[in-house]
């Protein structure tokens, strides 16, 4: 009977005989089940009946190993539906050309395995079929060289477990915002201004050939002022242009590219990554934690649904070449981390309050920082490592009420009182620090009044003037220290000039998120095609 993907439900769940096919078999008296799967989950999912053994099942993929003895040979079979394999059981002369990496087809009797066997059922093949050789043999590669080979890396089963890892991840987040009603949108790659004010960012440039004449004036003023006549940039945030949306929609979120000019090379960096940005309309930084707690929450317990924890689990046991015992504690430490995600009331500290106990713990000698801890520059990787592990105890943990002098000019100031009274120097913010992996998201409420917002970008010697004027003439600006590159932030003072509203929100490090969950150590190893400084492969 032809094969219709309708007539199978799920790849995790057993194969429902259709009456269609029981009334075909009656009309023919056969006896066997002819079935082609889409996949080789939905093969291993499949259990056959104590009246109906002789399955003829046929299904494609990827050898991963091949073994030839003289009666017989062994071929496991793979693909990105799972991180396990069917075992094929070929006749040695069916074998010939094949090698890890091949891609086949396999058609043949679905029998129950000997006793003893992992596998409860294997497939006794009846016709090979070579679909794609392959110049390839077996062998450990390290994850750097792998780094280099991105196109071919995505072959590897942890690599297409992360690709439905991450997939599925993007379906439930974007499920979790739309049944709170959140709009999803499409920011700009291509901007004219840095949101974060660090200078880390990569210009946009144009390739224009060398003009055929010297009349070409076009040509010229092109190299002369930029494609797009005035300083241009990959986008370090998309916040800016979310914000804009405000005035008409309540609840707006994305997850796009992000760009990042920084010369890191260490586990936790990359130049290209997701980031999922939100934007609503609040008064109440709590709200927006809130709103993190319950998203993150919500991840991980979708995930959990769809068995992702027990296959990453058994693909680190099954990939990784290191001893049992470590194996073992590796699982397990997998385990509580998604335990901990999901644990209610995640610990909320005030950054004064962490920056006290990390002073009380480096005077004391109870802690060794290779950087004094100092309320005026910030939190290093290890003080953030120190406060998830001690006030987190395995769970994640909010620092709240950053000083206003490391933080962003478009901070909405905090509404914090001194033991004296006044406000501190402190702004309505929080970092969501995770054990080990640290900081994977920062949100704010967001200055929404005038006045206030050109006195905080005046401080921090921010050009407000268009670069350009009302001719087409572009300006040559310069801007200070903590200035955004290109000089154009009048548009988003005019988003308070013209009308505003209060509202704030937070961007987080996708790759970071599904790097915890995955217990990947290295941020490049969850990218499928990473970008960082120095290299740019593919």
């Amino acid at each position: 009977m032809p094969w219709h993907p309708l007539r199978y439900r799920h790849p995790l769940q057993p194969y429902r005989w259709s009456t269609e096919t029981r009334v075909a078999q009656r009309r023919t008296g056969s006896t066997t089940t002819n079935l082609r799967l889409p996949n080789i989950s939905s093969a291993l999912a499949l259990r056959t009946h104590h009246d109906e053994q002789n399955t003829a099942i046929e299904v494609a993929g990827s050898v991963r190993t091949v073994r030839k003895q003289k009666s017989r040979a062994f071929l496991s079979i793979g693909d990105g539906s799972t991180v396990d394999v069917l075992q094929a059981v070929l006749h040695p002369d069916q074998a010939q050309g094949l090698s890890t990496g091949a891609f086949v087809s396999v058609r043949g009797l679905w029998q129950a395995s000997p006793p003893g066997k992992k596998q409860s059922h294997e497939l006794q093949a009846q016709r090979v079929t070579l679909i794609g050789a392959a110049d390839s043999e077996k062998k450990y590669q390290t994850a750097e060289y792998l780094r280099t080979v991105p196109h071919l890396r995505l072959r590897l089963p942890i690599q297409a477990l992360l690709a439905r890892l991450r997939s599925e991840s993007d379906f439930l987040l974007a499920q979790f915002f739309r049944d709170r009603d959140f709009l999803r949108l499409q920011p700009p790659i291509i901007t004219s201004s840095d949101c974060e004010g660090a200078g880390e960012v990569f210009a946009v440039a144009a390739e224009v050939a060398t003009p055929a004449s010297p009349g070409d004036g076009e040509q010229a003023t092109i190299r002369e002022g930029g494609f797009f006549r005035k300083p241009t940039f990959l986008t370090v945030s998309s916040q800016l242009h979310l914000e804009a949306y405000m005035h008409e929609h309540p609840k707006v979120w994305t997850l796009s590219p992000t760009f990042r000019a920084e010369k890191s090379d260490t586990p936790r960096h990359a130049s290209e990554f997701q980031m999922l940005e939100v934007e609503f309309r609040t008064q109440n930084v709590a709200e927006v934690m809130d709103l993190v707690e319950d998203m993150i929450r919500s991840l991980v317990q979708g995930l959990r649904k769809k068995s992702f924890l027990e296959e990453l689990m058994a693909a680190k046991i099954t990939w990784e070449q290191s001893g049992t015992d470590r194996l073992e504690s590796d699982c397990q430490h997998l385990s509580s981390r998604w335990d901990g995600l999901e644990k209610t009331s995640w610990p909320r500290i005030t950054y004064e309050a962490a920056m006290r106990l990390l002073q009380d713990s480096f005077k004391s000698g109870e802690s060794e920082f290779i950087h004094e801890p100092n309320k005026d520059a910030g939190l290093h990787l290890e003080h953030e490592k120190y406060i998830a592990t001690k006030v987190g105890l395995g769970q994640p943990v909010f620092v709240t009420d950053y000083p206003r002098a490391i933080k962003p000019f478009y901070m909405l100031p905090s509404e914090l009182k001194t033991e004296q009274g006044d406000t501190p120097e402190t702004v309505a913010c929080f970092d969501l620090l995770l054990p080990e992996v640290c900081e994977v998201v920062g949100g704010s409420l967001r200055e929404h009044r005038l006045q206030h917002l050109e006195a905080a970008m005046s401080r921090r010697h921010l050009d407000l003037r268009p670069t350009h004027d009302n001719s087409g003439t572009t300006k040559d600006l310069n801007t200070g220290p903590a200035g955004v590159l290109g000089g154009n932030l009048q548009w988003y003072v005019d988003l308070r000039r013209f009308g505003s509203v209060p509202h704030g929100g937070f961007g987080s490090g996708f790759d970071r998120i599904l790097c915890y969950l995955s217990g990947i150590r290295n941020i490049k190893d969850v990218i499928p095609w990473p970008r960082h400084y120095g290299k740019c492969d593919c």
